[in-house]
């Protein structure tokens, strides 16, 4: 009888301490494996593509690296299928799949699936590179914007009014003075502007947070439209035409060959992206207001015990996140376009919030997945121009695409901060 107790007890200890096993990893990586080796491989194109790493002008020229399209897909379907079948096999022993094949299965298949889209001519790997960051960086600023109101309890669903808020405001300020400086000043108070009423709304009136952030949306769209329609166009050369910050080679690092003009040969609003995502990290997990932040996201109780003002500590770091979120919208117009065009954010400040959930709170990882948006979004210009026979829709659903596929991939395993959305009452 106590035989069969112990076992009992055995078998109950085991169901406890064992995770469940997770088979979405190795399903995914499985049907991206199969895409692969099937449709870029045994009937992709049979023509060459050549890499190129160089551009015109370079200090350091490297030659183009030139393989068959079809040969390329078949290699890395087979790679892929192998990962695929060992995370199938971790998974099987109650084990994750670790984070670099997962890196190695996605590297594959871009760099297959850019094969494909280039063959029969040249794949610019430093073009897409380079316009990936520039494309990511409003996402970026409104990723980390999402995070830090997240962080300290609050729900920033108008990311994406502040990023039109700021793009607004950066063009036309910085059209009236002449002084893009001044327009990028401009672009944080309109974004802490947005962010103040969501605060005020959230935190003092308790209303729900995402109606704010839907509603506030809405009203700058609606606001910027009706100033782009009666103010900009009338006069866009006084009002629109603000001009972009200079390109800022850094002496010698912006001759290295890829890494070079990627990294160290931008405008000063992607260098402060650069700055931005380390600088955010650091002050959330290893300063003492970012504890404090996060102690008013996970537990405002325990928070407001040891003398934290929560709903101050709130609305101050939600109106400093919008400060972030409109220097993302500047970012826009005068690191990007040279003007503001109607609704120009097109929905970035929604791909923030996912990239927020894809990163899991953390700016490293947000950054990381905003990359990849803005990489997919490069591609489909790149695959435009370069008279790819993919359907023209299809290409551009593939920003969006990618956005779907990554959020239904990790966040059934993304968990928030405890009281991220629920307003504190002190009783």
């Amino acid at each position: 009888m106590s035989t069969v107790m112990n076992a009992a007890n055995a078998e109950t200890e085991l169901g406890r301490v064992a995770p469940p096993r997770n088979w979405k990893t190795p399903i995914v990586l499985s049907v991206l494996a199969l895409i692969v080796f099937v449709a870029f491989g045994i009937f992709g194109d049979a023509r060459d593509v050549a890499f190129s790493w160089s551009s015109d002008g370079d200090a350091i020229m490297l030659p183009d690296v030139v393989v068959n399209a079809r040969v390329l897909g078949w290699v890395s379907g087979v790679i892929m299928i192998i990962v695929a079948l060992w995370s199938f096999w971790l998974a099987n022993s109650r084990r994750s799949t670790p984070v670099w094949g997962s890196m190695l299965s996605g590297f594959l298949f871009l760099a297959s699936l850019i094969g494909l889209v280039g063959a029969g001519g040249r794949a610019p790997v430093v073009f897409l590179l380079t316009g990936a960051i520039a494309l990511s960086s409003p996402v970026i600023f409104g990723a980390i914007a999402g995070i830090i109101g997240e962080r300290v309890g609050v729900v920033n669903v108008a990311i994406e009014g502040q990023l039109l808020a700021g793009a607004f405001t950066s063009a036309f300020v910085a059209s009236l003075t002449n002084n893009l400086w001044a327009g990028l000043v401009a672009a944080m108070i309109a974004g802490a502007l947005v962010s103040m009423v969501l605060a005020v709304f959230a935190i003092r009136y308790v209303v729900d947070q995402v109606i704010v952030g839907v509603v506030l949306n809405g009203l700058v769209i609606g606001l910027t439209n009706f100033l782009y329609s009666t103010v900009l166009t009338k006069d866009s050369q006084n009002f629109n035409f603000p001009g972009t910050f200079d390109f800022l080679p850094i002496p010698f690092l912006s001759d290295i060959p890829v890494l070079g003009p990627v990294l160290f040969d931008q405008r000063i609003t992607t260098y402060a992206m650069f700055l931005l995502i380390p600088t955010a990290w650091y002050f959330l997990f290893r300063t003492k207001w970012g504890l404090r932040i996060r102690s008013a996201g996970e537990h405002p109780l325990a928070a407001d015990t040891v003398g934290i003002n929560v709903n101050r500590m709130r609305f101050w770091t939600v109106t400093f996140a919008g400060m972030i979120a409109g220097f993302g919208g500047a970012a826009l117009t005068l690191g990007s376009s040279n003007a503001f065009v109607r609704e120009m954010s097109a929905g970035q400040g929604f791909i923030a919030l996912a990239t927020v959930i894809l990163g899991r709170w953390n700016p490293w990882l947000a950054a990381v997945a905003a990359l990849l948006f803005g990489f997919s979004r490069n591609f489909r210009i790149w695959a435009g121009q370069s008279g790819s026979t993919i359907p023209s829709d299809l290409i551009a659903m593939t920003p969006y695409l990618v956005t779907l596929i990554a959020v239904a991939f990790l966040v059934g395993r993304a968990v928030g901060p405890a009281a991220s959305g629920k307003p504190y009452l002190k009783s």
